[in-house]
């Protein structure tokens, strides 16, 4: 085989010069002797007799020849959320797409593409080795619309790139459409409603509740406990594209770039989700190191959680390094951060009614024929009415084998106090006084009371 020659400067001038053309593709369809073929919200020509695959996140058009032993592909990768701008986007997509898989060198890039009907486009690459041979990697990378999407092409000659070329003047992007957003609650209205909003914690950490998150600090580290959202917490029964979309949504707004992304989760049964990288703050436009993690509990009680650093070995001074096991004690001091959405509770804090249930269910099997052996169940609903200094109490329950359920309730009031800002008395609960331990958690737009009867079970 000839030896491989390519000019990196050269090959992202030629493919900088194919998208400079994308603007006029975008507002006109133009009479093509090829039909166009569609991969997400893309449109192109594809290459003639290269061989086609579809997988899930991407579609692929490969050639070899076996006289001279070259190859190359050509993968359009599945559009996903924008981190933002086009730099963030190209940084991202090269170390997930080409950096990782091919572990090839710096980048050379051509970065004075225009920007076209709302769509900015970066291209870069690298050369790296495939079985001991140069080779070579090319990224473009599409940024737009909320909308990220790129196109790879690895090769090992020069003589395929008019392919690529031909291939990225043909693209078409489709704009994705609008997407409805949340109506959203403003904060202010719980903080007025509630007394405490920020916890000194005799450890030295600090929580204040804030719009989307708990901000918990002591000296220069940050750690932001999201509240529960849609977006992010959507299941994915991949466990990396969940932690990559859960980025997206909870992390990247809030940086303008970002560098040396790993993301590293363990499959488990009950999975750590962990993802770092370096990121420049649009706050301040300060460099800082950024680690989401949570912990998939088996309860579903896992929280993400956004920890802020100055870098990467202040991190792992008060966190630990990273250990690719599920099993190691290190993720405990991280998941333990969750429990500092805590804030004391105030009297005036109660007033109104709060409700809680549960059920349970329990099936049984015949251990010998392993037919079934009938089914219990147990539900149980709760209210607390707090107005003044009184109370009234009320829990109603069903529980037993289906078929023959007992239903029972019961009810009490009286007058409560608070003994500290962490407790809350009742003179009459079953019969008897009781003191709980209480606080409060915040979610967006609200707050959770938490109850907890030392000498029983916690009632949320």
């Amino acid at each position: 085989m000839k030896e491989m020659i390519i000019d990196t400067s050269t090959t992202f001038k030629r493919i900088s010069k194919a998208f400079s053309f994308i603007g006029c593709l975008f507002l006109l369809v133009t009479a093509k002797a090829q039909t166009k073929q569609t991969f997400d919200i893309v449109s192109y020509i594809p290459p003639k007799g290269w061989k086609k695959e579809i997988k899930e996140n991407l579609i692929s058009y490969t050639i070899t020849n076996k006289r001279n032993n070259s190859w190359c592909i050509i993968a359009i990768i599945k559009s996903t959320i924008s981190k933002g701008n086009i730099d963030a986007d190209f940084e991202s997509e090269w170390q997930e797409l080409v950096v990782k898989p091919y572990n090839a060198t710096e980048a050379t890039q051509a970065n004075n593409i225009p920007e076209e009907d709302g769509w900015k486009v970066k291209a870069g690459g690298g050369k790296f080795k495939f079985n001991n041979a140069d080779a070579i990697a090319l990224l473009t990378t599409l940024s737009g619309y909320n909308r990220c999407v790129s196109i790879v092409a690895t090769t090992n000659v020069q003589d395929y790139v008019p392919d690529i070329e031909s291939l990225v003047a043909s693209i078409d992007l489709k704009k994705p459409a609008a997407q409805i957003q949340p109506v959203v609650q403003p904060v202010n209205s719980v903080s007025i409603n509630f007394k405490y909003s920020v916890t000194n914690f005799n450890d030295g950490w600090t929580s204040t509740m804030q719009e989307d998150w708990v901000a918990v600090t002591k000296n220069n580290i940050k750690v932001l406990i999201h509240y529960p959202n849609k977006l992010a917490d959507a299941y994915n029964s991949v466990l990396l594209n969940g932690l990559k979309n859960a980025w997206n949504v909870l992390v990247a707004p809030k940086y303008s770039s970002a560098s040396n992304f790993a993301f590293k989760p363990i499959q488990s049964w009950q999975s750590i989700e962990f993802a770092e990288a370096d990121c420049v703050e649009k706050a301040s436009g300060k460099t800082v190191h950024v680690v989401l993690f949570k912990k998939d509990y088996s309860t579903g009680a896992g929280k993400y959680m956004e920890f802020i650093t100055a870098d990467k070995n202040a991190f792992e001074q008060e966190f630990g390094p990273y250990v690719k096991s599920e099993f190691s004690k290190s993720w405990d001091k991280m998941a333990n951060m969750a429990s500092y959405n805590k804030f004391a509770v105030d009297a005036g804090d109660l007033k109104g009614k709060w409700t809680t249930d549960f059920t349970g269910i329990t099936q049984f099997v015949n251990a010998y024929t392993g037919a079934n052996a009938g089914m219990s169940t147990h539900t149980s609903a709760q209210t607390y009415e707090f107005s003044g200094n009184t109370y009234k109490w009320q829990i109603a329950m069903a529980s037993g084998f289906v078929g023959n359920i007992k239903f029972q309730n019961t009810q009490s009031s009286g007058k409560f106090s608070l003994p500290s800002m962490w407790q809350v008395y009742f003179s009459d609960m079953e019969g008897k006084p009781k003191t709980y331990n209480a606080f409060f958690s915040c979610i967006k737009g609200a707050r959770v009371l938490w109850l907890d009867d030392t000498g029983y079970a916690k009632s949320e």
